[in-house]
């Protein structure tokens, strides 16, 4: 019996303004044979912030990368979003939190932890 790999996607830098996001989220897009997360952490968890237009960037919309692959868990570092004043803020649904324990146990039971 095969046993599916799992891989931790870390994104702690903001979702617009480099090519850091869209390439993380469309390489654990097509990781979805495996079990795949996106943890949100520092900057990255303005990622998780429900309506989101980048039409006046002229970038596309990362949330609904998020959408388009259900299969991809999404978790966000709760003291990331405290930090920012987040907390309170409209985030996507399916964005899940997580304090810090949490959070780098998810990490620390993955198989591979791939960062940008």
């Amino acid at each position: 019996m095969r046993v599916r790999k799992s891989f931790f996607f870390l994104l702690e830098s903001a979702p617009y303004g480099s090519e850091k996001a869209f390439g993380l989220l469309n390489a654990a897009a097509v990781s979805s044979k495996m079990d795949v997360a996106v943890g949100l952490y520092g900057d990255g968890v303005y990622l998780a912030l429900a309506g989101q237009d980048s039409r006046a960037l002229g970038l596309p919309n990362h949330s609904d990368i998020l959408y388009a692959y259900p299969e991809m868990r999404i978790l966000a570092h709760e003291r990331s979003l405290a930090d920012r004043g987040l907390m309170s803020a409209g985030l996507v649904e399916r964005v899940e939190l997580m304090d810090e324990e949490k959070f780098l146990e998810e990490m620390l039971e993955s198989d591979g932890i791939i960062l940008l």
